[in-house]
């Protein structure tokens, strides 16, 4: 645990520093495979020092998570037996990966959407889906409206509401993506058998 808390706050450290858009490229490509801490972190302080760049900063949240996610991908089809296993145990997750290929099987899609918008890992999706073979490109085209809509709705928040939102979602974060995933979901099931 010591670790982590290192690793966070060696991550909002870097929100301060000059080169701080380089450091939220390679922690929203890390985050996507293997680093333990979201780009969030760097995302919500960047935004409100600069709500005129909230919404680049919310472009490069979701083009290196997504190139990130393609890595982890490459790591889950080429490399599982090698890396991709070691990374699910070191999150203390080979238990439920076993049971979870049925589900991703019928649901991937919708998988890889709500991990790219709520705090579920999404190292282990995008392992997942490289193990259990799902398209590639439908991977990139859901990654990239599932981290979309997740980055840019906080840039957006923070834009217009600026400490008071980022209060809420420091408080609420995880509450608000699940309600958020539930709502999209149930209107996908709804289209789907009307």
């Amino acid at each position: 645990m010591n670790f982590l808390k290192k690793t966070y706050n060696w991550t909002l450290e870097k929100a301060q520093h000059k080169n701080a858009k380089w450091y939220l490229s390679l922690i929203s490509f890390a985050e996507s495979s293997f680093f333990p801490i979201p780009p969030d972190i760097l995302l919500i302080p960047m935004a409100l020092a600069s709500k005129a760049k909230a919404l680049f900063y919310a472009f490069i949240c979701t083009l290196f998570s997504v190139l990130g996610g393609i890595l982890g991908y490459a790591i889950g089809y080429f490399f599982y037996n090698s890396v991709g296993i070691y990374i699910v145990e070191l999150y203390h997750l080979e238990n439920s990966f076993n049971i979870f290929e049925d589900y991703y099987k019928e649901f991937g899609i919708l998988i890889v959407l709500g991990a790219g918008i709520t705090p579920f890992p999404y190292k282990f999706i995008t392992i997942a889906s490289g193990v259990f073979g799902l398209n590639i490109f439908l991977f990139i085209i859901v990654s990239i409206i599932g981290r979309g809509l997740r980055f840019y709705l906080i840039a957006i928040l923070l834009y217009f509401f600026g400490e008071k939102i980022k209060l809420i979602i420091d408080k609420y974060f995880n509450i608000l993506t699940i309600v958020f995933f539930i709502l999209l979901v149930g209107s996908v099931f709804i289209i789907r058998f009307l």
